[in-house]
C-alpha cells in the first residue's frame, strides 16, 4: 500500500515538472523562469525577434536618428516583455499601484517623444512614426471596460492609426529615393499590425491576467511632479502618454496672445513667460477689457457684449469615438496640445477662456464656438476651419486650409503661412476681423477685412461695395 502511494506521489511530481518545462506551468507560480516559459512571453519573445528584428535590420543600413529612435523602440518592446513577466506574478493593483508598475514603460515612451522636440530634423517624419507609435503598447493597462479607453486589440489599432499618418509621409518621400527608408517603415507597420495585434489576440484580448496570488505592487509616495501637456485621453495610468512637459525658457517674458504665437513659431515652449499671472492680471478680473482685439462696432455685427456667456462646465480634453477631439470649458490653459490626430479627425474647442490649443498634424475639420481671447495654431486641415459666436480670438495656420469662415464674431485674428495664401477667408456677422500674412521682407503685414458696405441700386439691380477703412 505504502509502496503504491509512493509511485502516485512521483507520477504526479513527474507530471507536474512535464508541464512546468513545457511552458504549462500555473501563471500564479512566483518564479521568474516560470513566467517567462509562459506561451505568451515566448510569443513575445517571437514577435521581437521577428517583427522587430525587420525594423531593427532596416534601421542600421540607414543609420542616424532613425536608427537612435529604433533602439528606443526596442527598448519599449522589452520593457513591456519584462512587465507581462511580472503581471504573472503580481496581484491586480489599484489606480496609483498600476501606475507606478507602468512607470518603466511611460519613462520610454517619454524618451521617445523627445526626440521629436526642438528644430525639426530631416527625418521628423522616422521619429514622430516611431513615438507616436508606442502608445500602442498601453493596451497592458486596460483593466475593464470601465477603464476609460479601448479594449486591447481595438486599442492596438486605433494607437497605430496616429503614427500612420507620419508613415505614410515616410513611404511617399522614399518611394523612388531609398529603399531602406520605405522597408523600415513598411517593417514599423507590420510590427504593430499585424504582428502586436495578433499577439494579443491570441493571448490578451481581454487584457493582462493577473496573479490571484501573487506580490502586491506599492503605491509610489505622492509628490510634485512637472505639469504635463494634455495629450491623447491616457488609459489609466493618466502620465503614461503625457510626455510633452513645461520647460523653463531663458528668454524675456512676454504678454499678449500675440507673445504666446511668436513663441510657437520660434520653437520655444508655449508657456515661457506665461505662468506668472497675479490675480489682478487675469481677464476674468479686468473691467477694461472686452477682448484681444476692441469690438466698438454697434450695428449688426457682433461685438463682445452682445455674446451669452457660455454655461459653466466641467473642462474636457477628450478624443471621443476616435474621431471627433472635444476641448472643453478651459480656462487659462495656454499649453493645450494635440499631438496625435489624422486626417479623418475632427477639432470641437467650445467655452474657452485665455487659453491656446495647438493642433500638430492634419485634420478634417476645426471649430471654434463660444470661446473668448482664446488662440487656435494648426497645421493643416482637409476641409474648412470655422469660428462662432466668439470674441477677440487668434487662428494662426502654419500649412494649408481651403476655407476658414468667421461667423458672428468680434475681434478675430487670422495669421496665414506662405503655403496658406490660397486660403478662402468668408466672414458674416463679425467686426474687427484682421489678417496677417507674410511680405516680401518676411515680415507680417495686417489687412483688415471690410465689416460694413455699401448698397447702390443701378441698372436695374443693387451693386454692394465695401466701405474703405481710413488711413487703408
Amino acid at each position: 500500500m505504502e509502496e503504491k502511494l509512493i509511485s502516485r506521489l512521483e507520477s504526479a511530481v513527474a507530471r507536474l515538472e512535464a508541464l512546468s518545462s513545457s511552458g504549462f506551468a500555473s501563471r500564479d507560480i512566483g518564479g521568474g523562469d516560470d513566467a517567462s516559459s509562459d506561451p505568451s512571453i515566448l510569443a513575445f519573445d517571437d514577435l521581437i525577434r521577428e517583427s522587430f528584428g525587420r525594423v531593427s535590420a532596416a534601421a542600421e543600413k540607414i543609420g542616424g536618428q532613425v536608427l537612435e529612435v529604433t533602439k528606443v523602440l526596442g527598448e519599449a518592446f522589452s520593457v513591456e516583455r519584462e512587465l507581462l513577466v511580472k503581471i504573472k506574478q503580481t496581484k491586480k493593483p489599484d489606480m496609483a499601484g498600476l501606475g507606478e508598475f507602468l512607470r518603466p514603460l511611460n519613462v520610454v515612451i517619454t524618451k521617445a517623444s523627445a526626440m521629436t522636440e526642438g528644430r525639426r530634423s530631416d527625418f521628423f517624419n522616422h521619429l514622430k512614426s516611431a513615438a507616436d507609435s508606442l502608445s500602442a503598447l498601453a493596451w497592458i493597462a486596460y483593466t475593464g471596460k470601465d477603464c476609460g479607453m479601448s479594449m486591447p486589440i481595438a486599442h492596438v489599432e486605433e494607437s497605430w492609426q496616429m503614427a500612420e499618418f507620419y508613415n505614410n509621409k515616410i513611404l511617399v518621400e522614399y518611394k523612388n529615393k531609398d529603399p531602406n527608408h520605405v522597408e523600415w517603415a513598411k517593417a514599423v507597420k507590420e510590427l504593430y499590425l499585424p504582428a502586436l495585434k495578433d499577439f494579443v489576440k491570441r493571448h490578451y484580448p481581454l487584457g493582462p491576467v493577473w496573479s490571484a496570488t501573487g506580490k502586491t505592487v506599492a503605491s509610489a509616495p505622492t509628490k510634485a511632479g512637472p505639469p504635463s501637456a494634455p495629450a491623447a485621453p491616457p488609459p489609466p495610468p493618466a502620465s503614461l502618454f503625457s510626455a510633452e512637459s513645461s520647460q523653463p525658457s531663458s528668454s524675456k517674458p512676454k504678454e499678449g496672445m500675440s507673445a504666446v504665437f511668436q513663441e510657437i513659431n520660434s520653437g520655444k515652449p508655449v508657456t515661457a513667460g506665461l505662468r506668472k499671472v497675479t490675480d489682478d492680471m487675469k481677464s476674468k478680473n479686468r473691467v477694461d477689457r472686452t477682448g484681444v482685439v476692441p469690438t466698438t462696432d454697434k450695428g449688426g455685427a457682433a461685438s463682445s457684449s452682445s455674446f451669452a456667456k457660455p454655461k459653466t462646465g466641467p473642462p474636457k480634453f477628450e478624443l471621443q469615438m476616435g474621431r471627433k477631439w472635444v476641448v472643453e470649458n478651459q480656462i487659462g490653459q495656454k499649453n493645450l496640445v494635440i499631438s496625435e490626430c489624422d486626417s479623418k479627425q475632427s477639432v470641437y474647442m467650445y467655452g474657452c477662456k485665455d487659453s491656446v490649443l495647438q493642433i500638430q498634424g492634419k485634420v478634417n475639420n476645426i471649430t471654434i464656438d463660444k470661446c473668448t481671447k482664446s488662440g487656435v495654431v494648426f497645421t493643416d486641415v482637409v476641409a474648412a476651419c470655422e469660428v462662432v459666436n466668439c470674441s477677440g480670438v487668434e487662428v494662426q495656420c502654419q500649412g494649408s486650409a481651403p476655407t476658414i469662415s468667421v461667423d458672428n464674431t468680434g475681434g478675430c485674428q487670422l495669421y496665414l503661412s506662405k503655403t496658406s495664401l490660397e486660403t478662402s477667408v468668408t466672414t458674416a456677422k463679425s467686426s474687427e476681423i484682421n489678417v496677417l500674412v507674410p511680405g516680401s521682407d518676411g515680415d507680417l503685414v495686417e489687412h483688415a477685412l471690410p465689416q460694413q458696405y455699401v448698397h447702390l441700386y443701378k441698372d436695374g439691380k443693387f451693386e454692394t461695395t465695401p466701405v474703405s477703412h481710413s488711413g487703408g
